[in-house]
C-alpha cells in the first residue's frame, strides 16, 4: 500500500481545496521568537506540507493568552505577506475557557472573525468546530457554518472530536459539504476504526485529519507500557526495512487506510518535521499492517 509522493495533493472532502497527505499542527506554537517560528513553518513547507492546523485555544498555556498560536502566525504573515498564499490554513473554535464549549451560532461566527483578526487574513481555508457542544442543536451549528461559507470568510467547514452520530446529525442539517472530521487516531488510539468514524467519512466523502498520530509521545517512548512496546516492535520492523524512523513508519501506517487519513505532525522541532516526509517512502503490505493492529489489540483477528 503506497502513500504516493510528498507533493501529491488530496481534495479536502468534496471541496476544491487541495491539501497535503501530511499536515502540521500548531497546538504548541507559541512565544515571541519569530525566527524560530518561521523556521518551523518553512520546514513544513519544504517537506511538501501545505495544510497548517491551528485553533483559537492553541498556545493558551497560562503564560501566553487565548489565541496565542494564531497571533504568532499572524505576525509571520505580517512580516511576509506572501507566506499566507503558500498555506492551506485551518483553524478551530468552540472551546471557551470556563464554559467550556459554546457552538451557538453567534459564538462560532464571532470566534471565527476573531481568528481572522489575529491571523491578519481575510479567510480561512478550513474552519472546524473544535469539540461538540451538546447544548447546541446541530441545525444551529449548521446555520453558523453555512453563514461563514456564504460570507466568504471560510472556504470549507469541518468538525473535530465529534462522534459518528454527532457528525451524521450535523450533516443532515447542512446544505454544504462537511469537508473534514478530526479524531484522535494512531496505532494506540483505534476507536475511529471500530466506532464507524472512518466508515462514515468514506460514505460522505469527508476527509479525516488525525490528531496525536504518535499517541502523545507513547510511540516514541513506550516505557513500561506493554501494549505500546508490542506496537513499537512491529513499527520498528517496518521502519528498519524501509530505512526510516519509527515516527515516519507510523505516519505511513495511518495514511495507508483507504479513507485517506491525513496525520497531523505535532512536533515543534525542525528536524522532526523534516523527518516526517520519509513516510512517503514506506509501503505497508496488508500482512505487515495488520500485525500492527493485532499488536495494539492484543488479540488475534477473528
Amino acid at each position: 500500500m503506497n502513500n504516493s509522493g510528498a507533493f501529491d495533493r488530496l481534495a479536502l472532502g468534496a471541496t476544491d481545496v487541495l491539501v497535503s497527505r501530511l499536515a502540521w499542527g500548531m497546538w504548541r506554537f507559541q512565544g515571541d521568537d519569530l525566527t524560530h517560528a518561521r523556521a518551523l513553518v518553512d520546514a513544513a513547507l519544504d517537506t511538501g506540507i501545505n495544510l497548517f492546523d491551528t485553533a483559537d485555544i492553541y498556545g493558551c498555556n497560562g503564560r501566553d493568552g487565548f489565541g496565542a498560536a494564531e497571533t504568532l502566525l499572524g505576525r509571520l504573515f505580517a512580516a511576509d505577506p506572501g507566506l499566507r498564499r503558500k498555506l492551506i490554513l485551518a483553524s478551530k473554535s468552540g472551546i471557551v475557557p470556563g464554559v467550556p464549549y459554546d457552538s451557538s451560532a453567534d459564538s462560532l461566527v464571532a470566534a471565527c472573525e476573531a481568528s481572522l483578526h489575529r491571523l491578519g487574513t481575510e479567510h480561512l481555508d478550513l474552519f472546524q468546530v473544535h469539540r461538540p457542544d451538546v447544548l447546541t442543536h446541530p441545525a444551529e451549528v449548521a446555520r453558523a457554518l453555512e453563514t461563514l461559507v456564504t460570507s466568504g470568510k471560510v472556504r470549507a467547514v469541518g468538525v473535530s472530536n465529534y462522534s459518528p452520530a454527532q457528525t451524521a446529525a450535523l450533516v443532515a442539517h447542512l446544505h454544504i459539504p462537511l469537508a473534514s472530521i478530526q479524531p484522535e487516531f494512531s496505532p494506540l488510539a483505534l476507536q475511529p476504526l471500530a466506532d464507524g468514524t472512518l466508515d462514515l467519512a468514506m460514505r460522505h466523502r469527508i476527509s479525516v485529519l488525525a490528531w496525536s498520530p504518535l499517541a502523545g509521545g507513547r510511540l516514541g517512548e513506550p516505557g513500561d507500557d506493554e501494549r505500546a512496546q508490542r506496537v513499537c516492535a512491529e513499527l520498528d520492523r517496518q521502519a528498519q526495512r524501509c530505512g526510516v524512523s519509527r515516527a515516519a513508519a507510523t505516519y505511513a501506517w495511518i495514511m495507508a487506510h483507504p479513507s485517506g487519513i491525513v496525520p497531523i505532525v505535532g512536533s515543534q522541532q525542525v528536524s522532526r518535521i523534516r523527518e516526517a516526509a520519509a513516510a512517503y517512502q514506506v509501503e505497508w503490505t496488508r500482512a505487515d499492517w495488520y500485525r500492527v493492529l493485532v499488536a495494539s489489540r492484543g488479540v488475534a483477528l477473528p
